[in-house]
């Protein structure tokens, strides 16, 4: 599955994935944002690793952001935007 966003203002956020089970699986984060310290990235795709492909938006943000690690930056996009690219996968609206 495929899902874009583009942050108003911002970035463009991307994500990838399987769905195994009812959860999602071989998730790729990527996209035009900024995010310090770089490895961050490695939580964020680790948040939605196994994940329920069940969860609201809400729900999705709130996981990703709690993954985040205190003092990082995510700059030009954030957990909510993810968590839209990830809806849209998720109901085949990609972009």
């Amino acid at each position: 599955m495929h899902g874009e966003y583009k942050t108003p203002g911002g970035k463009l956020v991307r994500v990838d994935f399987d769905v195994d089970e009812g959860r999602m699986i071989h998730v790729v984060v990527s996209g035009d944002f900024f995010l310090y310290p770089e490895e961050a990235i490695d939580d964020i795709r680790g948040a939605l690793e196994g994940a329920s492909a069940d969860l609201t938006e809400t729900d999705l943000a709130i996981t990703v952001a709690s993954a985040i690690p205190a003092g990082t930056e995510w700059l030009g996009s954030s957990p909510a935007a993810l968590a839209t690219a990830v809806r849209r996968a998720m109901t085949g609206a990609a972009e």
